[in-house]
């Protein structure tokens, strides 16, 4: 099993921290199908230490998901340590550090992959969460900012040096984005190298898979993003389930945690999003989405699963 610091996981595999997707119901839901951890979507450091509503809410959680990690992300050291210091009122598991986001809105703003290209900077950021957080710290990046410039061992030296307690890598640079594929080798390469454990990301879509790409790059840990999405079976060995009852049980174990936890009409189209990707690879299940998505109300979502489930249906995916 994964051992960050002090905490053991019983499971390598983890739940990334998905922006609009990595909710508390759908971390609670992974770690009932096997994630070891989960990890928050990306936390704002200027928003949390203005204490934003939306912000805080996206901060809930649950005893029954620990561990957890907290991601933050931005460039001002002094303002990132602030933010740790907050997080810990809010019993995180580890605090990890958004150093890999490709997204304009993020690096723009010299967060995210940006912090690649500034390693002085993202070492006096990791400094300054360290000495404020209660708990570990890790670090997610990817493999360097384009293919000419893979900073990845410079960049895992770093935090190694800065008492990060392990480093995720995404095998990709900031400028493929989430386009092209995930380069294991170099992952492999950067763990061959390290003296912290090396968690591998990028384009795991099954339990099987990622115990291939461990084996391969020998990572300690392998991080599950949009594989995870309509496919918390992925966190399990058993796999994705061949029938669509089997795949109904998950849906509405999902549909449960969403209307404990959230605003069920209000956010209705996000529900229906995450519903929505359940139903692929199966004969008859473009009709399905279409379906989940004219619900008008999550009363009537809730109705046309049960609905489904009531067929006895014995669809198997193709």
């Amino acid at each position: 099993m994964l051992q960050i610091a002090g905490l053991s996981l019983n499971s390598p595999f983890i739940l990334a921290p998905l922006a609009g997707y990595s909710d508390l119901p759908f971390r609670l839901l992974c770690r009932e199908y096997g994630a070891g951890l989960v990890v928050s979507e990306m936390i704002s450091c200027h928003a949390l230490l203005y204490r934003q509503t939306k912000t805080l809410k996206m901060l809930a959680s649950s005893p029954a998901e620990q561990p957890v990690a907290f991601q933050l992300f931005g460039a001002d050291p002094e303002i990132m340590g602030e933010a740790a210091a907050i997080l810990n009122d809010f019993s995180p598991s580890l605090i990890d550090i958004n150093m890999g986001c490709p997204v304009r809105k993020v690096t723009k703003r010299g967060a995210g992959s940006a912090l690649m290209k500034d390693i002085r900077l993202a070492e006096q950021i990791i400094s300054a969460v360290m000495r404020k957080s209660k708990v570990p710290v890790t670090v997610k990046t990817r493999l360097g900012t384009d293919q000419q410039t893979m900073t990845a061992v410079q960049f895992t030296k770093m935090c190694e040096g800065a008492g990060v307690s392990a480093l995720t890598v995404h095998g990709r640079t900031w400028s493929q984005g989430f386009s092209g594929n995930a380069d294991w080798e170099l992952i492999r390469q950067v763990k061959e190298l390290a003296a912290i454990p090396i968690i591998g990301n990028g384009d795991i879509s099954s339990y099987n898979q990622g115990i291939s790409r461990m084996e391969e790059s020998r990572c300690d840990g392998i991080m599950v993003g949009r594989g995870a999405l309509g496919n918390p079976w992925v966190f399990s060995p058993q796999g994705r389930p061949q029938s669509l009852p089997e795949i109904l049980a998950g849906v509405t174990r999902h549909l449960e945690l969403m209307e404990q936890y959230l605003e069920t009409d209000r956010v209705l189209a996000y529900i229906k999003n995450q519903i929505g990707r359940y139903f692929s690879q199966f004969a008859g299940s473009s009709r399905i989405r279409q379906s989940v998505h004219d619900c008008g109300t999550f009363s009537i979502l809730k109705d046309f699963i049960s609905s489904l489930a009531g067929d006895g249906a014995q669809n198997h995916c193709e």
